[in-house]
Protein backbone atom coordinates (compact mmCIF):
# COMPACT_ATOMS: atom_id res chain seq x y z
CA UNK A 1 0.00 0.00 0.00
CA UNK A 2 2.77 2.46 0.92
CA UNK A 3 4.78 1.64 -2.21
CA UNK A 4 1.64 2.15 -4.31
CA UNK A 5 0.96 5.53 -2.66
CA UNK A 6 4.56 6.63 -3.27
CA UNK A 7 4.54 5.47 -6.90
CA UNK A 8 1.20 7.13 -7.66
CA UNK A 9 2.33 10.32 -5.94
CA UNK A 10 5.58 10.42 -7.91
CA UNK A 11 3.66 9.99 -11.17
CA UNK A 12 1.23 12.80 -10.33
CA UNK A 13 4.02 15.18 -9.36
CA UNK A 14 6.24 14.35 -12.35
CA UNK A 15 3.34 15.00 -14.76
CA UNK A 16 2.45 18.24 -12.99
CA UNK A 17 6.05 19.47 -12.96
CA UNK A 18 6.32 18.65 -16.66
CA UNK A 19 3.24 20.82 -17.27
CA UNK A 20 4.25 23.70 -15.00
CA UNK A 21 7.93 24.11 -15.88
CA UNK A 22 8.88 26.08 -19.00
CA UNK A 23 9.82 23.97 -22.01
CA UNK A 24 13.56 23.33 -22.49
CA UNK A 25 13.07 25.05 -25.86
CA UNK A 26 11.61 28.20 -24.27
CA UNK A 27 14.00 31.16 -24.53
CA UNK A 28 16.40 31.53 -22.72
CA UNK A 29 16.85 27.80 -23.21
CA UNK A 30 19.86 27.36 -20.91
CA UNK A 31 18.04 28.36 -17.72
CA UNK A 32 15.02 26.18 -18.46
CA UNK A 33 17.24 23.22 -19.28
CA UNK A 34 19.13 23.74 -16.01
CA UNK A 35 15.91 23.92 -13.99
CA UNK A 36 14.65 20.71 -15.56
CA UNK A 37 18.02 18.98 -15.16
CA UNK A 38 17.74 19.29 -11.38
CA UNK A 39 13.98 18.86 -11.00
CA UNK A 40 13.97 15.62 -12.99
CA UNK A 41 17.18 14.21 -11.49
CA UNK A 42 15.36 11.34 -9.78
CA UNK A 43 14.00 12.70 -6.50
CA UNK A 44 11.64 10.68 -4.29
CA UNK A 45 9.05 13.51 -4.23
CA UNK A 46 8.61 12.95 -0.48
CA UNK A 47 7.53 16.51 0.36
CA UNK A 48 4.84 16.78 -2.33
CA UNK A 49 3.53 13.31 -1.49
CA UNK A 50 3.27 14.23 2.20
CA UNK A 51 1.40 17.39 1.19
CA UNK A 52 -1.08 15.47 -0.97
CA UNK A 53 -1.63 12.75 1.62
CA UNK A 54 -2.22 15.31 4.39
CA UNK A 55 -4.86 16.91 2.17
CA UNK A 56 -6.40 13.51 1.47
CA UNK A 57 -6.63 12.81 5.22
CA UNK A 58 -8.60 16.04 5.74
CA UNK A 59 -10.79 15.97 2.62
CA UNK A 60 -11.21 12.21 2.21
CA UNK A 61 -9.83 12.47 -1.35
CA UNK A 62 -7.23 14.50 -3.21
CA UNK A 63 -8.66 18.03 -3.54
CA UNK A 64 -8.64 19.59 -7.00
CA UNK A 65 -5.39 21.46 -7.63
CA UNK A 66 -3.46 20.03 -4.67
CA UNK A 67 -0.83 18.72 -7.09
CA UNK A 68 0.14 22.32 -7.93
CA UNK A 69 0.82 23.17 -4.29
CA UNK A 70 2.76 19.93 -3.97
CA UNK A 71 4.79 20.67 -7.09
CA UNK A 72 5.64 24.16 -5.84
CA UNK A 73 7.06 22.54 -2.70
CA UNK A 74 9.20 20.26 -4.86
CA UNK A 75 10.49 23.28 -6.82
CA UNK A 76 11.49 24.96 -3.56
CA UNK A 77 13.21 21.80 -2.35
CA UNK A 78 15.09 21.49 -5.65
CA UNK A 79 16.17 25.14 -5.56
CA UNK A 80 17.72 24.50 -2.14
CA UNK A 81 19.58 21.44 -3.44
CA UNK A 82 21.00 23.35 -6.42
CA UNK A 83 22.34 26.05 -4.12
CA UNK A 84 23.57 23.56 -1.48
CA UNK A 85 25.66 21.82 -4.14
CA UNK A 86 27.46 25.01 -5.24
CA UNK A 87 31.22 25.32 -4.62
CA UNK A 88 30.60 28.16 -2.15
CA UNK A 89 28.44 25.85 0.00
CA UNK A 90 28.79 22.04 0.02
CA UNK A 91 30.76 21.83 -3.26
CA UNK A 92 29.18 18.59 -4.51
CA UNK A 93 29.77 17.32 -8.04
CA UNK A 94 27.09 14.61 -7.87
CA UNK A 95 23.47 14.59 -6.75
CA UNK A 96 21.59 11.26 -6.83
CA UNK A 97 24.43 9.83 -8.91
CA UNK A 98 24.18 12.52 -11.61
CA UNK A 99 26.32 15.62 -12.22
CA UNK A 100 25.03 18.60 -10.23
CA UNK A 101 23.55 21.64 -11.91
CA UNK A 102 26.66 23.82 -11.67
CA UNK A 103 28.86 21.04 -13.08
CA UNK A 104 26.69 20.79 -16.20
CA UNK A 105 25.65 24.42 -16.70
CA UNK A 106 28.20 26.48 -14.76
CA UNK A 107 27.88 28.30 -11.45
CA UNK A 108 26.11 31.39 -12.75
CA UNK A 109 23.31 29.46 -14.49
CA UNK A 110 22.99 27.12 -11.49
CA UNK A 111 22.48 30.05 -9.13
CA UNK A 112 19.90 31.54 -11.47
CA UNK A 113 18.18 28.15 -11.94
CA UNK A 114 17.72 27.90 -8.17
CA UNK A 115 16.43 31.48 -8.06
CA UNK A 116 14.07 30.77 -10.95
CA UNK A 117 12.60 27.67 -9.29
CA UNK A 118 11.96 29.63 -6.11
CA UNK A 119 10.33 32.47 -8.07
CA UNK A 120 8.15 30.14 -10.11
CA UNK A 121 7.07 28.26 -6.99
CA UNK A 122 5.63 31.46 -5.51
CA UNK A 123 3.92 32.30 -8.80
CA UNK A 124 2.20 28.90 -8.61
CA UNK A 125 1.32 29.39 -4.93
CA UNK A 126 -0.29 32.75 -5.73
CA UNK A 127 -2.67 31.01 -8.18
CA UNK A 128 -3.73 28.07 -5.97
CA UNK A 129 -7.34 26.93 -6.33
CA UNK A 130 -8.33 27.44 -2.70
CA UNK A 131 -9.92 30.17 -0.61
CA UNK A 132 -7.92 33.43 -0.61
CA UNK A 133 -7.30 33.31 3.15
CA UNK A 134 -6.02 29.73 2.85
CA UNK A 135 -3.76 30.77 -0.03
CA UNK A 136 -2.22 33.59 2.01
CA UNK A 137 -1.70 31.27 5.00
CA UNK A 138 -0.05 28.66 2.78
CA UNK A 139 2.34 31.23 1.31
CA UNK A 140 3.17 32.54 4.81
CA UNK A 141 3.81 29.02 6.12
CA UNK A 142 6.10 28.09 3.25
CA UNK A 143 7.98 31.40 3.29
CA UNK A 144 8.67 30.96 7.00
CA UNK A 145 9.75 27.32 6.53
CA UNK A 146 12.27 28.31 3.85
CA UNK A 147 13.53 31.42 5.66
CA UNK A 148 16.22 32.27 8.19
CA UNK A 149 14.36 31.96 11.52
CA UNK A 150 14.04 28.21 12.24
CA UNK A 151 13.75 27.63 8.49
CA UNK A 152 15.70 26.04 5.67
CA UNK A 153 18.12 28.93 5.01
CA UNK A 154 18.81 29.35 8.71
CA UNK A 155 19.59 25.64 8.97
CA UNK A 156 21.94 25.86 6.00
CA UNK A 157 23.79 28.79 7.61
CA UNK A 158 24.28 26.87 10.87
CA UNK A 159 25.40 23.83 8.86
CA UNK A 160 28.05 25.92 7.10
CA UNK A 161 29.22 27.43 10.38
CA UNK A 162 29.35 24.00 12.04
CA UNK A 163 31.92 22.83 9.47
CA UNK A 164 34.52 25.04 11.19
CA UNK A 165 33.83 23.75 14.69
CA UNK A 166 32.57 20.64 16.48
CA UNK A 167 28.78 21.08 16.81
CA UNK A 168 27.02 20.09 20.02
CA UNK A 169 23.76 18.12 20.16
CA UNK A 170 21.62 21.28 20.32
CA UNK A 171 23.24 22.70 17.20
CA UNK A 172 22.83 19.41 15.31
CA UNK A 173 19.16 19.26 16.22
CA UNK A 174 18.69 22.88 15.13
CA UNK A 175 20.35 22.16 11.78
CA UNK A 176 18.18 19.12 11.04
CA UNK A 177 14.93 20.69 12.28
CA UNK A 178 15.55 23.82 10.22
CA UNK A 179 17.41 22.70 7.11
CA UNK A 180 15.34 19.55 6.50
CA UNK A 181 12.47 19.34 8.97
CA UNK A 182 10.92 22.78 8.42
CA UNK A 183 9.94 22.21 4.78
CA UNK A 184 8.73 18.68 5.54
CA UNK A 185 6.53 20.10 8.30
CA UNK A 186 5.29 22.85 5.98
CA UNK A 187 4.39 20.24 3.36
CA UNK A 188 2.07 18.48 5.81
CA UNK A 189 0.64 21.67 7.29
CA UNK A 190 -0.08 23.37 3.96
CA UNK A 191 -1.71 20.23 2.58
CA UNK A 192 -4.08 20.32 5.55
CA UNK A 193 -4.75 24.04 5.12
CA UNK A 194 -5.42 23.60 1.38
CA UNK A 195 -7.98 20.90 2.13
CA UNK A 196 -9.85 23.22 4.52
CA UNK A 197 -8.71 21.60 7.75
CA UNK A 198 -9.45 23.24 11.07
CA UNK A 199 -6.58 24.41 13.28
CA UNK A 200 -7.00 21.27 15.40
CA UNK A 201 -7.00 18.99 12.35
CA UNK A 202 -3.89 20.65 10.91
CA UNK A 203 -2.08 20.39 14.25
Amino acid sequence: MLNETLEQGQNIIDKTLERLLPSPKQRPESIHQAMRHSVFAGGKRLRPILCMEAARMIAGKLPEGIEELASALEMLHTYSLIHDDLPALDNDDLRRGKPTCHVVFGEAIAILAGDALQTQAYEILARLKCKPEARVKIIEEIAHATGTVDGMIGGQVKDLEAERQRPDADTLEYIHRSKTGALITASLVTGGIYAGGSLAEVQ
